[in-house]
């Protein structure tokens, strides 16, 4: 089938014998997706916090090494299960109780798409001479062609970005290496803890917040790819191209502090001399890449709660196209309005998104791997009075504590815990939200394994079994 047959399927079960691409397209996937200058922009944030240098390197890798984990578990989690990642999220909230995280993330998926957008545009216009709102109107017209074609279009275009950006940052790198002295801002100072573990929950929480869409880009895949093919091939790609893109986006930053004003690219296709033209469309081709992935994300979730208010609503085509393009007309506005103090305004936007994510993420995980251990009904996921019906207590205990036990620990603009104050500002916020959620539901599922109103099936088909997911699974949105 063409890259460029719109795809027909949403949140509905991939069927085996529409399964196809290996396993290593999650590499270049991933890669390609954080091979963009979003990601320099978030590693530009660990020396807008005070750290020098070799600190905001350390804190980058330490961050991206344990947030990929995470992130790479959720991969593991779409060839088996053939359904996007925010629909598996009813087994454990419920029917209806997965719409609060959902809400959640389709924020953040309009957040990071107006980011993009920006970016995006502004490149545009700098290599256009357009004006910058026209020129981030184009980009999010491009981004929303590219999405309403869907899953195979995304994944090739990533496939192609993932070399040609990175022989593109393989120079630039070399450039910016050669071209400058880093002996004055090489050195062990301009050390704090909190800044330095505020850098590294930056890293962690740009890696989770891949988490609500991973298993989106890997549904396709044959149900027999093997739990640590997935994890490994999306793993390696995530973290090794964010190392790379933070690390870059330091060193830029520390050289010229004022390099990314108002998400300016500018500096980093100057470095270029005179082949700027070409890196300024790789840049702007790596930016509508990734946001087209952002805006698919914000599709499914908005998709998934409609399919909640109004089970039987099918999305024709036409309305597929026509939720692609107000998601990416919202994130455009959004993105206008606050471009002019972006690294400020983006460095609070991904705290803010860990503060939520992060239980929903432990609560997913622990019940993929150690609570079903990879087994569901996929009928009772499409059934609001099925086993994964109604509001799921266990996991919204859960999640709420793990966000109410956040709070002390927040360290951000907006607020500032009692506890984090007293670390000097360190926010550790993330770790007590990833184990306590984790931890309670665990504990809740095993004192009460089954609901009174919802109980366990007698006869179930697993996801990774169905070969026909049967009646019920069709009235999924189509």
């Amino acid at each position: 089938m063409s890259v460029f047959n719109p795809e027909s399927r949403s949140i509905d079960f991939v069927p085996h014998a529409e399964r196809f691409g290996h396993v290593r397209s999650l590499f270049t996937l991933w890669f390609g997706a954080n091979m963009q200058v979003v990601s320099i922009a978030a590693g530009a944030i660990s020396v807008y916090l005070g750290l020098s240098v070799p600190w905001a390197f350390l804190a980058t890798v330490i961050g991206n090494l344990i947030g990929g984990v995470f992130m790479a578990l959720h991969s593991a989690q779409g060839p088996i299960l053939g359904i996007p990642q925010m629909i598996q999220s009813r087994a454990q909230f419920g029917f209806y109780g997965a719409m609060l995280p959902l809400l959640f993330v389709i924020l953040m998926y309009i957040g990071f798409s107006a980011t993009t957008t920006v970016q995006g545009g502004l490149a545009f216009a700098s290599l256009t001479g357009f004006t910058s709102n026209l020129s981030i109107a184009l980009v999010a017209i491009v981004t929303g062609l590219i999405t309403i074609f869907g899953y195979r279009l995304i994944h090739k275009a990533e496939k192609w970005l993932s070399l040609i950006s990175g022989l593109a940052f393989l120079y630039l790198s070399f450039r910016l290496v050669t071209s400058n002295d880093f002996s004055r801002v090489w050195d062990g100072g301009g050390f704090a803890w909190p800044a330095f573990i505020g850098a590294a929950a930056i890293a962690v929480t740009w890696q989770l917040t891949y988490a609500p869409y991973v298993a989106d880009y890997s549904r396709y895949l044959p149900a027999g790819t093997s739990v640590s093919a997935s994890f490994w091939t999306t793993y390696l790609g995530s973290v090794l191209a964010s190392v790379w893109m933070f690390t870059f986006g330091a060193a830029v930053t520390a050289l010229v502090p004022n390099a990314f004003n108002g998400g300016s690219v500018d500096y980093i296709v100057n470095l270029a001399g005179g082949l700027h033209w070409l890196f300024f469309l790789i840049i702007i081709a790596g930016l509508i890449g990734v946001n087209s992935m952002d805006i698919y994300g914000a599709f499914m979730s908005t998709t998934t709660v409609l399919n909640s208010l109004a089970r039987r609503i099918r999305i024709t085509p036409l309305a597929r196209a026509g939720i692609i393009i107000l998601m990416a007309a919202i994130a455009t506005l959004i993105g206008v309005l606050g471009k002019d103090n972006f690294l400020h305004n983006f460095h609070n936007f991904i705290l803010l998104l860990a503060y939520f994510l992060i239980p929903w993420t432990s609560i997913n995980l622990v019940d993929f791997y150690l609570i079903r251990k990879e087994k569901y009904d996929v009928n009772a996921l499409a059934d609001p009075r099925g086993e994964y019906g109604g509001v799921d207590w266990r996991a919204m205990t859960a999640y709420i504590v793990g966000i109410l036990i956040e709070i002390p620990f927040i360290a951000s603009s907006f607020y500032t815990g009692p506890i984090a104050n007293a670390l000097g500002g360190a926010d550790v916020s993330w770790v007590f939200g990833i184990f306590i959620a984790g931890g309670l539901y665990v504990v809740l599922m095993k004192a009460f394994p089954t609901r009174t109103k919802y109980p366990a099936r007698t006869a179930t088909s697993t996801i990774g079994e169905a070969a026909d997911p049967g009646d019920d699974q069709r009235t999924l949105v189509q």
